[in-house]
């Protein structure tokens, strides 16, 4: 039972510290750190000959180090079951991002609502890498609801997926790769052979939680629809990972997403994602808010329950 509740106690208390404060701009974040070793690292080896082999290197060792830096640490606490609760619930809440991922999607659909187009542009550009400057109200709409599935998987289940597996050294080691990729994961001149590495590494430590993330929604959300189409849709997508998520929140709205994009310049032509070509209303946002939240507290629960089951059988 201790054992349970070494992982536990922190899972609820990290779970809790992010439905209550979120991610607020000014506070100190590990994520900060890690961007800090990554861009000294790229400084660094991103160049001259070999630079895939240095880019998979420097992966590699910053994953390795974060590991063992949270494992070496919750060793030496474990003696001290206080601390060790309270260092592990710290890191659960800063591994967390669905008060935050939940609170931007709404901030773009109210901007946009009561400051109008422009506003609503520049404040979708925060939370997405496409160009925004000509984006229209449907397509501003589309790409925060977009971003609110896409990063479900990315910034709520899969922390907490490798938190059942392997803890808070787990947790953190997973969010050293998707800011890695998120950082080095662009093909272009200066990352496609850098960053390929650590993009590919991130499709794969996203590849289960993705489709575990697209699972649970439709469930929460008891939609049929959004079962069929994380199975139609999600593989249509450009990204092995993305489609899933997106195509269970397509299927809970019956909406419409994906299509063209500018990126840096460039349009992308992605494929649609869903059915119906609706009008995107505020009350979608509503529904998307209520799906995250209702899939990051059912995540929470199968892993406090399986946590019960493991230790006490």
């Amino acid at each position: 039972m201790a054992d349970a509740l070494l992982l536990i106690l922190p899972l609820i208390m990290g779970y809790l510290l992010d439905l209550w404060l979120g991610d607020p701009d000014y506070w100190p974040h590990p994520v900060r750190v890690f961007g800090n070793a990554i861009a000294w690292g790229e400084k660094r080896l991103n160049g001259g000959r070999y630079r895939f082999l240095k880019g998979a290197l420097l992966s590699c060792c910053l994953v390795a180090l974060v590991f063992l830096v949270f494992y070496g640490i919750n060793v030496f606490l474990l003696n001290i079951k206080v601390l060790y609760v309270l260092f592990n619930g710290m890191f659960v809440y800063y591994g967390l991002a669905n008060h935050s991922l939940i609170a931007e999607g709404r901030k773009v659909f109210a901007v946009l609502e009561n400051d109008g187009l422009e506003a609503g542009r520049k404040q979708v550009g925060r939370i997405v890498g496409r160009d925004t400057s000509r984006l229209s109200p449907q397509q501003i709409r589309i790409a925060a609801l977009e971003t609110m599935s896409e990063n479900l998987s990315d910034g709520v289940v899969a922390p907490l997926f490798y938190y059942a597996l392997a803890g808070v050294p787990g947790m953190m080691a997973y969010k050293m790769i998707n800011t890695m990729d998120s950082m080095l994961g662009y093909r272009n001149e200066r990352y496609e052979r850098f960053g390929k590495f650590a993009a590919r590494l991130d499709d794969v430590a996203n590849f289960i939680p993705a489709r575990l993330t697209a699972l649970l929604m439709a469930l929460v959300a008891g939609s049929g629809r959004a079962v069929s189409f994380l199975f139609e849709y999600g593989p249509r997508h450009k990204s092995p990972n993305a489609g899933y998520p997106e195509a269970a929140l397509a299927g809970i709205l019956n909406c419409r997403f994906g299509g063209p994009n500018v990126y840096h310049g460039r349009v992308v032509e992605k494929p649609f994602i869903g059915e119906a070509d609706r009008e995107i209303q505020h009350g979608d946002v509503r529904t998307a808010a209520n799906v995250n939240h209702r899939t990051c507290l059912t995540m929470v629960l199968m892993i406090t329950l399986g946590s019960l089951i493991f230790y006490l059988t």
